[in-house]
């Protein structure tokens, strides 16, 4: 069982304060490619809070967790995951009933998440909850698999990109790919004050340069998966 930390105002200088949660670690898909080989939470005060976390030393259960969203204003945009994934109870498949509470109780305030669950195995539970009103991002690690993931047409997707990339790109099929603007050197904006991965019918797909101590990583299997890709 998967224990959720809700913040009503985070720290955080990329999102902005705004509320953000964290799951524990178990319910990060074993089809994630930077699992201890990259990810951003791996390292630093995130990393720290996110031990704890799943360690049960702080949050609470789902439950816990929909009672605090259903208590934010109505509009109010909120950001899942900082840390952690979907819920789950067999790896790599979501809970979808898990997650419905979580859309449930979304209802009128503006979520949005990120998964790496491997959308061909859960189109169903990713589609009905950026249906209803809960955005979930499909996180690509390649450009090549952000065309794939936008064929399926059940979600927004996002994409890694190398660390030093500023300017905006396309991807094979040519389509366009915004750097995420909190991400950008001169970033004078953040989650609270953009809110475009929220954008659930966004064509647009948004790019999240690497970054942290873990950034060679990312790039080294941007670039891998790239290469192997037919």
């Amino acid at each position: 069982m998967h224990t959720y930390h809700f913040i009503r105002i985070s720290g955080n200088t990329k999102t902005g304060p705004i509320p953000v949660t964290t799951t524990s670690a178990d319910s990060c898909p074993p089809t994630c490619s930077f699992i201890n080989n990259g990810c951003y939470a791996g390292n630093g005060p995130l990393a720290l809070h996110w031990k704890k976390v799943t360690a049960g030393q702080r949050g609470g259960t789902l439950q816990d967790l929909c009672d605090a969203i259903q208590a934010l204003p109505v509009g109010q945009l909120w950001r899942h995951n900082q840390a952690g994934d979907l819920p789950s109870k067999t790896p790599g498949v979501i809970d979808s009933r898990a997650l419905y509470r979580l859309v449930a109780a979304n209802s009128g305030r503006r979520g949005f998440t990120y998964t790496h669950y491997r959308p061909e195995k859960n189109k169903q539970a990713i589609a009905r909850a950026n249906a209803m009103g809960f955005t979930v991002n499909l996180s690509a690690e390649t450009l090549e698999e952000a065309d794939a993931f936008y064929d399926l047409n059940i979600a927004p997707v996002v994409c890694v990109l190398p660390k030093d990339q500023q300017k905006n790109v396309y991807t094979p099929a040519g389509r366009l790919v915004i750097v995420c603007p909190a991400s950008k050197d001169d970033a004078n904006i953040d989650c609270l004050n953009c809110g475009i991965c929220q954008q659930r019918n966004r064509w647009a797909i948004v790019g999240f340069p690497a970054h942290g101590v873990s950034a060679k990583r990312v790039e080294k299997i941007f670039y891998m998966k790239k290469e192997q890709t037919p």
